[in-house]
Parts: structure tokens; C-alpha cells; sequence
């Protein structure tokens, strides 16, 4: 089947659509990918849907931390559902194109969702859990219903603008010689390794764009939890340090994997990229760490726990 046409005059070539190599190096567990994947799929469906179900319906979660946190399980969903559903079609149908605006657009929603969503989102709990700790008799005051919807819709909208603007750039190079792009998804490195010419404006690009949007978030973060532990120190026992400081151990524990895998994926240089360490790295961040966040917000939250037990006997 042929992917590229070359330009004869100048010896470029205009690729017309790409081929996700993914895991097409293990031929002989194409099969028990797919099973594996299908199953986390559906582990990450339902445990994100529960988590919005039981924030929704039980009123002792009518918190705004529960509010934000139904907010995070509603983007995991559609986060893993940008590149997971295209990985199981590879693996069942074994064909492996896509065309350029797919995977442009494959690469802005998971652009917008990932790295810019999620970086501010998972600030703006960061953000919550400082008032509540820091701050709690203005609490209530602080984190109002109008506040709360206003960071939500912030979180959600605020990465766009950014994100369609480097997919363009990214998308303007011209692609040359190979169009297999080794990773199992569109993601920026493994594309700007297929561009021909000097892609350095391109990279510092991306490192700015990633700055921004990665860097300054996890700032806030670091700056909120500070204030948190600051606090949480001058409590006079070690009893309610625990206490407290279980209110947002899940979250920092999200935090960390998140932030890990993502900052290591989109800052290291080109040259120092390894497809088997980028596929690595992304499928941790892309579908591990969604299918393990219900687990860490439910098993270490008594309140989480307790609305799941009443709906499941309810039922």
C-alpha cells in the first residue's frame, strides 16, 4: 500500500498519512494486547464512571473536593478514550494507517486533555486541598459553587487556544522519507522525528508550550503543598498530622505519577528520545495512571468508600 508521494523536483515528500507502528514488534501477542487492553478499558470506563456517579448521587459528597474530583474521572474517560479505542482497532484490524488530520487531530485532543486539562485540574485540587487545610474557616467562603464551576470551566478551556496553535505549527513541517511514526499513538516526538529539515524552533516550541503548561502548574502544586505540610507540622499531634494529611496523600500520590511520566516523555531532548522508553513512559501516563486513580481516591477515602458500599447495597 503506498503511504507517501514524492516530489521529484526537490526530493521532498508530502506524506499523506502516517502508519502508528505501536506494537507491531510483538507479532506473536497481538492477540493478548488486545485482550489486556480491552480489559483496562473497561477497568477505566467503569471505576472513573462510579466515582462520578457516587460524587453526583451521595449527598456527603456534595463537597467541592468531590466535585473537582468527578471532574478529574470524567477527563480521565476522555483522555484514554483518544488513544485506547485507535489502539484496539490497530491490534484487531492489523491496519496501522492514519490519515494526517486524524492524527493531528488525535494529537491536539490528546494535547488539550493530557498535558494541559490535567495539569490544571490537578492544581486547581491542589489549590483546594490548601484552602481546607490552610484556611478552613474560610472554606466555605473561598470555595463557593460559582468559584468552584468557574476553576472547573478554567481547567478545561484554558489549554486550547495553546495546544491548536502547536498542533498547527507541528503540522506545517514537511515529512519526508518514512511515514511510520514508532509509537502507538500521535504524540509530538515521535512526529518531529519524521520532519525533514532543521525542526529546533519547532522543539524549543514545544519546550516553552511544555513549560507552561506542565512547569507552572506543578509550581502551584509544590507551592500549595508546602503551605499544606507547613500546617500540617504545627499540629500538635502526630494522630491528626495523619488525619489531615490523608485528605490529599491520594492526590499527591496522582500527582507524582502523572507529572513523572509526562515531564520526562516531553522534556528530554529529541536526541535523547528512545521510542521503547517513549512508548513506555506514555502508555504509564496515558492509560496506567487513569485505570489506578479510582483505586487511590476510593481505597484511601473513607467517605468515597462509604458512598460505593451504600450504592452498591442499594442496588
Amino acid at each position: 500500500m503506498k503511504y507517501q508521494e514524492r516530489k521529484a523536483e526537490d526530493n521532498v515528500s508530502t506524506v499523506m498519512q502516517f502508519v502508528l507502528l505501536g506494537f507491531s514488534d510483538l507479532p506473536q501477542f497481538q492477540g493478548l494486547l488486545f485482550v489486556v487492553f480491552s480489559i483496562m478499558y473497561m477497568i477505566i470506563l467503569i471505576g472513573n464512571s462510579l466515582i462520578i456517579i457516587i460524587t453526583r448521587l451521595d449527598v456527603a459528597l456534595q463537597k467541592p473536593m468531590y466535585f473537582f474530583l468527578a471532574n478529574f474521572s470524567f477527563l480521565e474517560i476522555c483522555y484514554v478514550s483518544i488513544t485506547l479505542p485507535r489502539i484496539l482497532v490497530d491490534l484487531w484490524t492489523q491496519d496501522r494507517s492514519i490519515s494526517m488530520l486524524d492524527c493531528a487531530t488525535q494529537m491536539c485532543f490528546g494535547l488539550m486533555l493530557g498535558t494541559t486539562d490535567e495539569c490544571f485540574l490537578l492544581a486547581v485540587m491542589a489549590y483546594d486541598r490548601y484552602v481546607a487545610i490552610c484556611n478552613p474557616l474560610h472554606y466555605p467562603l473561598v470555595m463557593n459553587h460559582k468559584m468552584c464551576i468557574q476553576l472547573a470551566v478554567g481547567s478545561w478551556v484554558s489549554g486550547i487556544p495553546v495546544e491548536i496553535g502547536l498542533t498547527c505549527q507541528i503540522f506545517s513541517l514537511h515529512f519526508c522519507d518514512c511515514n511510520q511514526i514508532n509509537h502507538f499513538f500521535c504524540d509530538m516526538p515521535p512526529i518531529l522525528k519524521l520532519a525533514c529539515g532543521d525542526t529546533s524552533i519547532h522543539e524549543v516550541l514545544v519546550y516553552v508550550v511544555t513549560m507552561l503548561v506542565v512547569a507552572v502548574p506543578f509550581v502551584l502544586i509544590l507551592a500549595s503543598y508546602s503551605k499544606i505540610i507547613f500546617t500540617i507540622l504545627r499540629l500538635p499531634t502526630a494522630r491528626g498530622q495523619a488525619k489531615v494529611f490523608s485528605t490529599c496523600s491520594s492526590h499527591l500520590l496522582v500527582v507524582l505519577l502523572f507529572f513523572g511520566s509526562a515531564t520526562i516523555t516531553y522534556l528530554q531532548p529529541k536526541s535523547s528520545h528512545s521510542a521503547g522508553m517513549d512508548k513506555l513512559l506514555s502508555l504509564f501516563y496515558t492509560i496506567v495512571t487513569p485505570m489506578f486513580n479510582p483505586m487511590i481516591y476510593s481505597l484511601r477515602n473513607k467517605d468515597v468508600i462509604a458512598a460505593l458500599r451504600k450504592l452498591l447495597l442499594k442496588k
